[in-house]
């Protein structure tokens, strides 16, 4: 029997051409509740229940990570009220799913800088993914206090300082060692990009990590996204030609080609 989050044991990948990495931007949250009439925070509750469906989705469709960009490092200069009403929404996420995510094999991982948040949210994100630490299904990234140019600049620092300290030779930085450094190091880089809401920009999330991914866009407000969103946005990946710089077609990009 499926529970609210659908998922089972034993998850495998299934056909080819079904993306193992998919980024989603959840946008439009305040888009879909104004049109309503509604107060922002119902839109970010219906957000909560469509990430929920995607999880389901992702898992039911051989999708092996799912990266979704939950708050950025932009947000904070939204209201008191809302900020507050988000980190809320994220502590009710954890304590009420956490279990079942980990009875289903989710991994679920945290990426962003924790240094802003607050010792309770910082301990409940530090539960979620020890707790998972071992699961094998599906890994849930969750981007949270997250932003790009912040994660580059900071796997630029520490490579900095490394050679600063001797310990590393500036001349063997290369692209697959600046990404050890960021926060998604041992992730595979995502093949599909999804923004909701139909703005067309990635707004400072997986810049590094999206240089060969496909992106697609659609008109609908995260609120209304599910599973057939979904299959819709991989239907539509999978008409693509990937090339990355070649002329002919490839599943994977050079770095992760034999011979490359």
């Amino acid at each position: 029997m499926r529970n609210d989050l659908g998922l089972s044991a034993g998850v495998t990948a299934q056909d080819d051409g079904v993306p193992r990495h998919v980024g989603i931007i959840m946008d439009g949250n305040g888009r879909w509740a104004a049109a309503r009439g509604f107060p922002r925070l119902e839109g970010h509750r219906r957000g909560v229940k469509a990430l929920r469906r995607t999880v389901r989705a992702a898992g039911e469709l051989g999708v092996k990570y799912l990266t979704v960009y939950s708050f950025s490092s932009e947000n904070w200069r939204r209201p008191p009220r809302e900020v507050a009403d988000l980190m809320m929404l994220l502590k009710r996420f954890i304590r009420n799913d956490l279990a079942e995510l980990h009875g289903n094999g989710v991994r679920v991982r945290i990426i962003g800088s924790r240094d802003e948040l607050m010792p309770d949210i910082r301990n409940l994100l530090i539960e979620a993914e020890e707790l998972t630490r071992d699961n094998t299904n599906l890994t849930l990234i969750v981007a949270f206090n997250y932003g790009s140019r912040q994660e580059i600049a900071m796997a630029a620092r520490r490579l900095a300082e490394d050679a600063a300290a001797g310990l590393l030779d500036p001349k063997l930085i290369d692209e697959n060692l600046v990404a050890s450094r960021l926060y998604t190091a041992g992730a595979p880089d995502p093949d599909l990009i999804i923004r909701t809401s139909g703005e067309e920009r990635l707004s400072n999330f997986l810049l590094w990590q999206s240089a060969y991914a496909e992106f697609v866009f659609l008109p609908l407000h995260w609120p209304d996204f599910d599973g057939a969103a979904l299959e819709q946005a991989i239907s539509i990946y999978r008409g693509r030609q990937r090339r990355f710089g070649d002329v002919a077609a490839h599943s994977a990009p050079p770095s992760a080609m034999t011979g490359s």
